[in-house]
């Protein structure tokens, strides 16, 4: 599986910029709003050491990592789900990612145009949230109204449908966003297929100045206070340090960062806390011809876990020869692992862990 995210917030909060750092792709990025015209895509490799660790001991030819597509959607502004500043066209993109990465501005700078002249998280974040409500709402109440002309009929289960969607349609009006809308997994049927924007989980990206990278400042607490609510994540990357970063070969970046005195970059960062938000995990395998790395859910068992690679290795599942990441490492290799007794033969009930290395038996 593939993680899709889409970088939403106000103009001039830094959101191109972090796309370009993300994927080099080169999105215009300029001192006003909407100089992202069309969603730029970008696919972002999973910054993963351990994959090239085992690389290196399995001696592979390729290297495989995970993977997140971001999509840079333009600056949102107030009134976007009415059309302002081309919201609707924008704020349909958004439906089609699993996580919003809400990139915040936390930094004073006279130079850069702030579009409602101050720096505000909260106020900012309001603004986002209202509009993705709104736009919500809107795709709620014509369903509404579909259901019902289609109640006339007397359908018990599509008056049912309409008394949840009418509930939903009032929780919205009142200010609140779809996911703090509390029905049963079986009653979201009647709306799942809208894709609601507002029930998206979030992950909030505060932009701060270099020198608040490692310890952040009074906006990014704000942020934190608003994130607490959902327990949403919050992680903190500068975007002119990212811009710099990414013109760097490894060593460089190495050095780089060590000078600034943070451990990562703070890309790296926002990635492993998209993880963390979406409750993913990562196993490998290794062998000569490639190392690779596979995201799956946290709490995903076996066979499920062989059937993200193919689903012919779910149906003929027969077992899975399983080795812990620090156990591979340790040992230097897959047959020191075995003749240590450390590689285990796990059946359909394993839980698979964040970091195995697997190897799946299955019949053709």
């Amino acid at each position: 599986m593939s993680l899709r995210c889409g970088i939403v917030g106000l103009p001039n909060v830094g959101k191109s910029t972090l796309f370009n750092a993300l994927s080099n792709a080169g999105a215009e990025s300029a001192n006003f709003p909407f100089c992202t015209i069309d969603p730029n895509v970008g696919m972002v490799p999973v910054p993963d050491e351990r994959l090239y660790k085992l690389a290196k001991l399995a001696e592979s030819k390729s290297i495989i990592p995970a993977s997140i597509e971001f999509v840079d959607i333009a600056g949102l502004v107030k009134g976007a789900s009415e059309g302002k500043g081309k919201g609707n066209a924008f704020l349909s993109h958004i439906r089609e990612v699993d996580l919003i990465l809400h990139v915040v501005r936390c930094f004073d700078d006279d130079d850069i145009i702030h579009v409602e002249g101050s720096v505000d998280p909260e106020r900012d974040i309001a603004i986002i949230e209202e509009e993705l409500i709104l736009k919500d709402l809107e795709s709620v109440e014509k369903r509404v109204e579909k259901l019902k002309k289609e109640a006339k009929g007397g359908d018990k289960k599509i008056v049912a449908q309409l008394e949840i969607v009418q509930k939903l349609a009032e929780h919205l009006g009142e200010g609140n966003s779809a996911r703090t809308f509390e029905v049963s997994e079986d009653q979201k049927e009647a709306y799942k297929d809208l894709f609601l924007l507002s029930s998206k989980p979030v992950l909030y990206a505060c932009n701060v100045g270099e020198s608040d990278l490692e310890e952040g400042n009074e906006y990014v607490e704000t942020v934190r206070k608003i994130a607490s609510v959902h327990d949403d994540e919050v992680a903190m990357f500068c975007a002119k340090i990212e811009a710099e970063i990414a013109e760097l070969d490894e060593d460089e970046k190495e050095m780089f960062l060590e000078e600034l005195g943070v451990e990562s970059a703070g890309l790296d960062r926002l990635i492993k806390a998209a993880f963390k938000e979406l409750g993913l995990i990562t196993y490998f395998t290794a062998g000569p011809k490639e190392a690779r790395a596979w995201t799956i859910k946290k709490g995903t068992k076996a066979p499920q876990a062989a059937g993200v690679i193919h689903t012919d290795f779910e149906k003929g599942f027969i077992r899975a020869e399983t080795i812990a990441y620090s156990d591979y490492e340790e040992l230097g290799s897959e047959k020191a692992a075995r003749d240590a007794g450390k590689m285990r033969q796990e059946g359909k009930e394993y839980v698979v862990k964040d970091g195995d290395v697997l190897l799946f038996r299955f019949n053709v």
